[in-house]
């Protein structure tokens, strides 16, 4: 879908740098068994056109994904209350795409050093350590971006 509001439209080297310097965002995914439908706060590190989440071996997250793996991402940027008028200062990003479980050991080590690199940049070599060794409690999610909206309101 595109931005109903066209005169809040963000685009442009903004909605990179929020994607790139956010430290979070939300996954949302289809509906679970019961009818709900499912978000989950994630870390991520962006690399070309895919984010790369990490994540445990098994859980809802997974069983949601293989059943249905097209997803959107939510990543929220600066936001301020204006009381005095009743509404917010906000930047809001959201990627669309299909996301798939990445198997490949190297693939997995890789995405496992952009995501040190990103939160832990003083500690690659004991955070590579780490990754090895849990390598095998580990599953690497690769999000493929397929489209991009962001929305602002900047005053």
């Amino acid at each position: 879908h595109e931005v109903r509001r066209q005169n809040r439209l963000l685009q442009g080297a903004r909605v990179d740098e929020i994607i790139e310097n956010g430290e979070n965002g939300f996954l949302s995914l289809g509906l679970q068994d019961k009818g709900y439908a499912f978000g989950i706060p994630l870390n991520y590190v962006k690399s070309d056109n895919s984010i790369y989440f990490h994540c445990a071996i098994e859980g809802v997250k997974l069983e949601m994904i293989k059943l249905n793996p097209k997803v959107s991402f939510c990543i929220v940027g600066i936001t301020k209350p204006l009381p005095s008028v009743f509404s917010t200062i906000y930047e809001s990003v959201i990627i669309f795409g299909n996301i798939q479980i990445i198997t490949d050991i190297e693939a997995k080590m890789n995405a496992l050093k952009l995501i040190i690199k990103k939160y832990s940049p003083d500690y690659m070599d004991d955070g590579i350590k780490y990754s090895s060794k849990s390598e095998p409690r580990t599953t690497i999610l690769r999000l493929d971006i397929e489209h991009v909206t962001a929305k602002a309101r900047q005053e």
